[in-house]
């Protein structure tokens, strides 16, 4: 009988010790080899935030220091201001002593209202025929989340997979395997795409150094639309900005990185 895959929220469960820390175990399916992807990661420091504060986390900002490894992490947490609308934590997330990413979250209430003004990609709500699964045995060696991802990426932006070169810019769809995208879904949606870097040649471990998201709205069920962009490649450094948008077109993450791209082939 096949093992049962762990929904998303229990992947990044935490555990209060009661001094203001806590524990996680880091889920291998989470994981690019041994080591857990960075977007999971924020999510599981976000959810720690959540826990303390009661609210929901609104800004994510994380410097990447060591990569930790499949397994038990110890959380410290230090809160920096409590205030009227937000709340603004330190969290630090450590394996064996070792600091592995040092973040800043901000907590507090999404907007109840419609958005007045926003400007979102127009991409269609559901992925066409010609979309290409990432969960695929032929794109598999691009996507390491195929066991707990849905993800789709369109063609018509993917030169890389033509042998060709293309502006770094690529579109996707996404939603987990099992149950439905929530809001630290969206921020883990924020760091889902492969790099924008495929594109330019330049193909393998791209690493983030450092990660801010900004969480806008609880998604509605469905497909989040992604659409990934760089600004500019320059040695070997790139940044990636990537926007979430939901089945109802609302702006569900922001996310921007800077981080190091392979050399070309």
């Amino acid at each position: 009988m096949s093992q049962e895959l762990a929904p998303f929220a229990t992947a990044i469960s935490v555990r209060p010790l009661g001094d203001g820390s806590c524990t996680a175990s880091l889920d291998p399916d989470w994981s690019v080899g041994d080591r857990p992807h960075g977007g999971y990661l924020l999510a599981v420091l976000a959810r720690a935030a959540e826990l303390a504060t009661g609210e929901s986390p609104l800004a994510v900002s994380a410097q990447f220091l060591h990569a930790p490894r499949v397994g038990p992490v110890l959380i410290r947490t230090e809160r920096l201001k409590t205030g009227r609308t937000t709340a603004v934590l330190r969290l630090v997330l450590e394996q064996r002593g070792r600091a592995c990413v040092d973040a800043t979250v901000t907590t507090g209430e999404f907007a109840a209202d419609e958005a007045e003004w926003s400007q979102v990609p127009d991409m269609p709500v559901n992925p066409p025929t010609s979309a290409i699964d990432l969960g695929s045995s032929e794109a598999r060696t691009f996507f390491a989340l195929s066991k707990v991802c849905d993800v789709r990426l369109d063609p018509g932006t993917a030169a890389f997979l033509r042998g060709e070169q293309g502006p770094p810019r690529l579109r996707l769809w996404a939603r987990p395997q099992s149950g439905f995208p929530d809001a630290l879904f969206g921020l883990l949606a924020g760091d889902l795409t492969v790099p924008v870097t495929f594109n330019l040649g330049r193909f393998g471990w791209s690493p983030t150094v450092q990660l801010t998201a900004l969480l806008r709205a609880r998604p509605a069920n469905g497909w989040l639309r992604l659409q990934a962009e760089s600004r500019a490649v320059q040695g070997s450094w790139f940044d990636e900005d990537v926007t979430v948008v939901d089945s109802m077109g609302r702006l569900v993450c922001q996310a921007r990185q800077l981080a190091l791209a392979p050399e070309r082939d």
